[in-house]
């Protein structure tokens, strides 16, 4: 079932959203070389229970960090670990955090210091897309319209579309209906209504759409191990168009103050 939220409860939203980009804000200044995906996610944790939320992901279907972070070829649900990042990593982010009841869900992928050339530009279209679906969250447009243009956009420049993974409504729970795909044909799906919260989050990879689901449980990586990028924002349809909840703005200021990542 669908929920419906009213104005004063997209409001209330939006802070948990905004708190999602400030800690991968913060999470940003410690990416470097050599820094481990654990020690992220304890910044990230740290970093949440000081403002009075909740990691979301920790302990959610027994996941056991409060980061999701995706190396290279891993698309996402990857779990932090000892391993440390290196000089051309390519790093997705996934964080939720709960304040006051209600969830927030984003995520960016980061650039590490000596990236190839096709690795960033993966990065900046799987961005693009991502807006380019915000744009259909229209009242009286369908799911498949999202999924549409996220799908063109990419194939257009011959990435793969990941099929087996979506975005999804959002609220109170992390995961409500309805599923939202990243590939579709305009004019099918339900049709879109005032006061819908949704997230958004392409999967894009750089060779085929094809993935590996490991013994872990979580993490999934391209089946033929090219590299993966993920993007997500929040997003609230209104009688007056699309609000994004969450926000890159801190991300993207962080970023520019670190010398071992590459804005996009």
């Amino acid at each position: 079932m669908i929920k419906i939220k009213t104005p004063e409860e997209i409001e209330q939203m939006k802070f948990s959203a905004l708190m999602v980009g400030e800690t991968l804000a913060e999470v940003s200044h410690y990416i470097r070389p050599g820094v481990s995906t654990k020690k992220l996610d304890s910044v990230a944790e740290d970093f949440i229970c000081s403002k009075g939320a909740t990691p979301t992901f920790k302990g959610y279907g027994g996941f056991p960090a409060s980061l999701c972070i995706s190396i290279n070829e891993a698309v996402v649900h990857g779990i932090p670990s000892n391993r440390e990042i290196k000089e051309g990593d390519i790093v997705s982010i996934d964080c939720g955090c709960t304040f006051n009841g209600w969830v927030g869900d984003s995520a960016y992928t980061f650039a590490v210091r000596g990236a190839k050339k096709e690795d960033k530009q993966l990065l900046k279209v799987t961005k693009e897309s991502l807006y380019l679906g915000i744009k259909e969250c229209v009242v009286g447009h369908r799911l498949g319209d999202i999924g549409f243009a996220i799908q063109s956009y990419c194939e257009s420049f011959g990435y793969g579309v990941v099929r087996e993974l979506c975005g999804h409504g959002l609220g109170r729970v992390m995961h409500e209906d309805p599923n939202v795909l990243n590939y579709g044909k305009k004019g099918t799906g339900i049709k879109l209504r005032e006061g819908m919260t949704i997230a958004i989050e392409p999967m894009i990879t750089l060779g085929n759409k094809e993935l590996v689901f490991h013994n872990d449980g979580w993490t999934c990586t391209t089946m033929d191990n090219s590299t993966a990028a993920h993007f997500e924002h929040d997003v609230a349809i209104t009688k007056d168009g699309p609000i994004i909840l969450s926000s890159f703005a801190p991300i993207e200021e962080a970023i520019k103050s670190n010398e071992y990542l590459e804005s996009i």
